[in-house]
């Protein structure tokens, strides 16, 4: 009996030790996260994305895709995009690693920084396929805090991307690419009203400089050359250089006043390719505006108070220029002058073929360019010609040398004045 009260015993506490065991057991860890280790965006997200819609501080760039499958600046007068600068923004998202869950908890969630710094990829409809929060950059070790949507989860990325929030440094800035060798005609026409340096000058009727070649190989040839005259080839060259790759710096409204004056006073140049298009390039810029200043107005001496100083100068007799010293004549004051400086180069592009894109682009903004490519132009016809080298000087004649008597001769000897004759 006693056996088997120690038995019942003995199993009723293997029972109660496994049920404590049971109950104490800590909870099993939770299964790893499976986004970690994975790229940030997939690359089947970006390869299906309609858009890009990149957020900050209030600032938001958006781009769109096209029905003809090029890429837009929708947040800029959907210019074309900047196509290598959008593939090296993909490829960022796509490398980058999610290393590691950070937290789950709001409170922690709140220290990471996220607020309104998101990159979205958009479907067709501009619903978000992929909506990335970004908050701080990782104080050791690098990378960046990062969030998808509003779930409560915070994962560090490997990421170091800029973002750029300037939706104009998203569009390609291309406005013009043309081959010089693919240029048969170039004509240059100087308007009556120049204005290359930024000061307006005037010539008596506008000019043109036609110059043309046959093969690419060939040089080009005035229509009408000075006299004496033939095109400066170094000249040419740097025009066609700087024409052959044209890229805008900033746009405006087309009813930019500056945009407006630099097309009255635009130099322009016709380029003519050998399959029969032809582009028009005008560039010009606002003249310098120089005014004279209003004279200042005169003290009224009725209603100017008497002060020490102006009795003291009446009591003082004026002094009388001796007849050795005359007094020096009153020097005229120089005029002086309100200057408004010259306003920035705008360039229009037109291209013979209607359905050319530039036409479109610029129908929709005045583009400025810089500086340089308006005054690299020359400033006068003079200046794109030069003077006909001379002919090259014949063989001289070859010069026969006077033949000389030997140092060894002995010269002959003079007669004697003073013999007797015989």
């Amino acid at each position: 009996m006693k056996l088997r009260s120690l038995v019942l015993a003995v199993v009723l506490l293997a029972v109660l030790a496994g049920v404590v065991a049971l109950v104490n057991r800590p909870p099993a860890p939770p299964p790893a996260d499976a986004r970690v280790g994975q790229p940030l965006a997939s690359t089947a997200a970006v390869d299906q994305a309609m858009g890009f819609r990149l957020a900050d501080t209030g600032k938001t760039v958006e781009l769109k895709k096209s029905a003809a499958g090029g890429w837009l600046v929708a947040s800029y007068y959907d210019f074309p995009a900047d196509v290598a600068k959008l593939s090296r923004f993909a490829g960022e998202l796509t490398e980058a690693r999610l290393d590691r869950l950070v937290t789950t908890s709001p409170a922690r969630l709140a220290r990471l920084g996220f607020a309104d710094t998101r990159v979205q990829l958009l479907a067709a409809a501009g619903q978000p396929i992929l909506d990335l929060v970004l908050g701080k950059n990782a104080d050791t070790g690098g990378g960046r805090f990062v969030r998808y949507g509003t779930e409560d989860k915070a994962y560090l990325a490997t990421l170091s991307t800029f973002l750029d929030l300037d939706s104009k440094n998203w569009a390609d800035s291309t406005l013009l690419t043309l081959k010089p060798d693919e240029i048969a005609k170039f004509e240059l026409t100087f308007p009556a009203t120049d204005n290359v340096g930024g000061a307006s000058s005037s010539r008596p009727d506008a000019t043109t400089v036609v110059a043309a070649r046959a093969k690419k190989d060939d040089s080009f040839t005035a229509e009408s050359a000075p006299a004496g005259q033939r095109l400066k080839a170094t000249s040419l060259a740097t025009i066609l250089g700087n024409l052959s790759s044209l890229h805008f710096d900033d746009t405006a409204a087309l009813d930019d006043p500056n945009a407006i004056a630099a097309k009255t006073v635009a130099r322009t140049v016709r380029l003519t390719t050998y399959d029969g298009k032809t582009i028009t390039v005008a560039v010009g810029r606002k003249p310098e505006e120089k005014k004279p200043k209003a004279p200042a107005p005169k003290p009224d001496p009725a209603k100017t108070p008497d002060s020490p100083a102006s009795a003291t100068a009446a009591a003082v007799p004026p002094s009388t220029p001796s007849a050795d010293k005359p007094a020096d004549p009153a020097k005229p004051a120089e005029p002086e002058f309100d200057i408004t400086p010259a306003g920035p180069v705008f360039v229009t592009i037109t291209h013979s073929d209607p359905a050319s894109p530039i036409n479109a682009l610029m129908a929709k903004r005045a583009f400025q360019i810089a500086d340089y490519l308006l005054t690299a132009l020359p400033a006068t016809p003079a200046d794109l010609f030069e003077p006909v080298p001379a002919p090259s000087p014949s063989a001289a004649p070859a010069v026969i040398p006077a033949i000389l008597p030997s140092a060894d001769a002995t010269p002959a000897k003079a007669p004697d004045s003073t013999a007797p004759a015989k």
